[in-house]
């Protein structure tokens, strides 16, 4: 049966068991009858009917609605297709099959009145079966479309969401392609400069040419190492006022702890770190980008709550930048709104600066560790 789709196998067993085992069970009870041969083709065509009703569930169910006004064997698969019907189809279109049936049945009492209820119980039965199987697949239809719905809620804030990260990643590298492109060109300045000096002045000193010279290999190598960073990315044109005079980096630290202390946070600072000043610039301006985030964070969404601060690093090894804060309690509000992309611009700059974020809740605390190159 290779034209049944996957998802069908389970339901077509279902319908040959359920009402294949109703119809057999009916049979039995008519056995006795002067209509039972008409009995056996009419629960034979109305499996036939209850099996299409999978597919074309109006025409299986209007199929099996004519059957049992002939004979009480189709009625299993009638009330099946009403339910069918309610299911998958309009409200309208069920409400007509649902009279079919009950008229159906109707015909089928007087034609073949059974000896155990009176047609007016008869008709009462009929009309609150069908009024149930109406309601319940109305019902089941409704659940299915607010699903579906949600499901797709969900999809348009997932990529909702996905773009906004995708925006903010970009920001963030925009961003820091201005500050590479700004400091690149200093250095290269400076070496322009002296190089210029050795070309201009042939008749300097040796220990003046040997320190133009020392100015120029330095400048050289701090340029690619600023160039490492700049290279991937794309620099588009800002205008020049809205760049800060001065871009805060690793030195700048104890003003932003005293500005969070002073706000009322608890910031408690552990530096671990050798020789501070050969830390490449880049990489400063990163790692106070890394505790400004973190603190801010933890200002926001664990508000009276302590921020322990570590820094560990030298020459040679890597600087690990770890901020951890507690939790704010269960149901607390965060006390300033955001958005989330924070973290997400920030991952994405040290990412660039060569490094690696983390960041998560484990043991009841939030924990924002970073790991940045620092050459030897």
């Amino acid at each position: 049966m290779s034209w049944i789709r996957p998802s069908y196998p389970v339901a077509v067993a279902a319908v040959l068991l359920g009402i294949g085992g109703l119809n057999a069970l009916t049979l039995w009870t008519l056995a006795d009858g002067p209509l039972w041969g008409l009995d056996v083709v009419v629960a034979v065509a109305s499996l036939a009917a209850a099996l299409a009703q999978l597919w074309w569930p109006a025409s299986g169910a209007v199929a099996a609605t004519l059957l049992a006004a002939l004979s009480p064997a189709a009625t299993a698969a009638a009330t099946t297709g009403a339910l069918q019907v309610a299911r998958r189809r309009r409200f309208p279109v069920a409400v007509a099959v649902a009279a079919g049936g009950v008229a159906a049945h109707v015909v089928q009492g007087l034609w073949r009145p059974s000896s155990g209820i009176s047609q007016q119980w008869w008709l009462l039965l009929i009309c609150a079966s069908y009024g149930a199987l109406l309601g319940w697949g109305a019902l089941a239809r409704s659940r299915r479309a607010l699903l579906i719905s949600l499901h797709e809620r969900a999809d348009r804030a997932e990529a909702e969401q996905g773009r906004r990260v995708a925006e903010a990643r970009m920001a963030e590298r925009r961003r820091l392609a201005g500050e590479m492109h700004d400091v690149l060109a200093h250095r290269l300045s400076l070496v322009a400069t002296h190089a210029g000096a050795l070309e201009y002045r042939p008749d300097s000193s040796p220990e003046q040419l040997a320190r133009a010279a020392g100015v120029v290999r330095t400048g050289v190598h701090q340029a690619l190492e600023e160039l490492r960073q700049v290279i991937s990315l794309l620099r588009e044109q800002d205008d020049p006022q809205d760049e800060p005079a001065h871009r805060p980096a690793l030195p700048d630290l104890p003003g932003l702890i005293a500005d969070a202390r002073q706000a009322g946070q608890e910031v408690r600072l552990r530096e671990e770190v050798t020789d501070g000043d050969a830390l490449p610039p880049a990489v400063s301006r990163t790692a106070y980008r890394v505790v400004q985030e973190g603190l801010t964070n933890a200002r926001k969404h664990a508000p009276g709550r302590p921020v322990d601060v570590l820094l560990r690093g030298a020459p040679g090894t890597p600087l690990v930048i770890d901020l951890r804060n507690p939790l704010a309690p269960p149901g607390a509000a965060p006390l300033a709104p955001g958005g989330g992309l924070g973290l997400v611009g920030l991952t994405e700059r040290v990412r660039l600066a060569g490094g690696r974020l983390d960041h998560r809740e484990t043991g009841g605390e939030f924990r924002l560790l970073a790991r940045l190159p620092w050459p030897a």
